[in-house]
């Protein structure tokens, strides 16, 4: 009988201990950075996110909540590419940017999808007076929807309160990509 409870305290420490270890790997820096938060395509993130005077945590945010750095991702709506862009989005952001050779195929080139993502959430910033929640909203549910949610509501340009969104999909979104953005912060921004 005895032996029989000090089996079961080594069992018990041991797993203690286990547990302890797992949690001090999954919660290290090296392993959210190689598993949960990788940060490929940095130099172009970057790059762009100077060009266009936005926050590349931000970028960042976006890319693992709409392809996981996956650039062929297509969502089943024909969002393409890293940032998921919508074709008409990418053909009105070509005309923008005068991108005269631009075709639907360059979407699932870093590059092209990172430069366009970045040049449209600029454009939501400056509709959207550098509010991260309106960019968000806008960039997922579109921007003639939040310029009504705004109208409608009397929403202010510092609007904050991510639970009035209308659409729950929106919603998650917001709440899922600032989540992004703060674990790059943490995780990189030293």
């Amino acid at each position: 009988m005895l032996q029989t409870a000090v089996k079961l305290k080594i069992i018990a420490i041991s797993m203690l201990i286990a547990a302890s270890l797992a949690y001090a790997v999954y919660s290290s820096d090296w392993f959210q950075k190689k598993y949960l938060y990788p940060f490929p395509y940095q130099g172009i993130v970057y790059k762009y996110a100077l060009e266009y005077n936005i926050d590349p945590f931000l970028v960042a945010g976006v890319i693992r909540a709409e392809s996981k750095f996956i650039p062929q991702a297509r969502s089943p709506r024909g969002a393409l590419g890293l940032m998921q862009i919508m074709p008409d989005t990418a053909k009105w952001i070509a005309a923008q940017t005068d991108q005269n050779d631009f075709s639907m195929e360059q979407l699932t080139d870093p590059e092209i999808n990172i430069r366009f993502g970045t040049w449209y959430l600029s454009s939501l910033q400056e509709e959207f007076g550098n509010n991260e929640i309106l960019i968000l909203a806008a960039y997922n549910g579109g921007r003639g929807n939040v310029q009504q949610w705004m109208q409608q509501n009397a929403w202010p340009e510092n609007f904050d309160q991510i639970e009035r969104i209308p659409f729950e999909e929106t919603r998650e979104y917001v709440t899922r990509v600032l989540h992004n953005k703060r674990r790059y912060q943490e995780l990189y921004g030293r």
